[in-house]
């Protein structure tokens, strides 16, 4: 079961285009370098934000030299833009392989592996969550870094993967003949304010055993008797 605790380590980490036991040792030991600082700035910005992290901060958290750190990025803007990128590509990628794995699996089947995987990223990623709730109340963090619109572009990417399973779902009758998009769009928004909740009441509302109620919530509602309240 995942760490269901907003202060675990960040984990989750972009896999290089090539395995790293094919890369020569100096780009392998060049990548680990920069990842270890890119963990270390995502910790400091999502305990005390953007603003009050410094790059001399994230250096003696790596336990690296501050020059260490221009060797791979310009300054903390630079830094931060490369730590969002990555951390949203991989989110992107490993859900995405979860949607699109075998189009002949039960449609439902699939949006729980769906929830599952998404509880297992963020058991290992939650530092990246708990800055965009703690530091922007919901506003796109992505503005500060300049990729909204590429940030943007991944998600409306995993919505319209989302959307096809719903489609999958209705041509087999197991969903209403409702929009696609819009089931995609209903069942991400119901997620987002479980995961809110999981990162202000963590021992509250432990999002790993929410999964179960965010999927009998959205595919049955709250309503006993739809009889009884059609007649009202």
């Amino acid at each position: 079961m995942p760490d269901s605790s907003p202060n675990a380590r960040a984990t989750a980490k972009p896999v290089p285009s090539a395995e790293p036991s094919k890369l020569p040792r100096r780009e392998r030991e060049r990548l680990r370098q920069r990842e270890e600082i890119l963990a270390a700035a995502l910790e400091l910005f999502s305990e005390k934000g953007f603003h009050r992290v410094r790059m001399q901060d994230i250096a003696r958290k790596a336990e690296f030299a501050v020059g260490t750190l221009y060797r791979f990025f310009k300054d903390k803007e630079d830094l931060y833009r490369a730590l969002v990128r990555s951390r949203a590509e991989h989110f992107h990628s490993t859900l995405k392989a979860v949607l699109t794995k075998n189009e002949r699996e039960d449609p439902v089947s699939v949006l729980k592996r769906y929830l599952e995987a998404k509880a297992n990223l963020l058991a290992g990623g939650v530092a990246m969550l708990k800055l965009y709730f703690a530091e922007t109340r919901g506003a796109r963090f992505s503005l500060r870094a300049g990729l909204d619109r590429e940030l943007l572009q991944l998600y409306e990417d995993l919505l319209r993967q989302l959307a096809r399973v719903f489609e999958r779902g209705i041509r087999r009758k197991v969903f209403r003949a409702l929009d696609p998009y819009k089931l995609a769009v209903a069942l991400e928004g119901m997620t987002n304010g479980f995961l809110q909740l999981w990162v202000e009441q963590p021992e509250r509302y432990p999002f790993d055993q929410q999964l179960a109620l965010i999927l009998d919530l959205f595919l049955h509602g709250v309503v006993i008797d739809e009889q009884r309240v059609q007649a009202r």
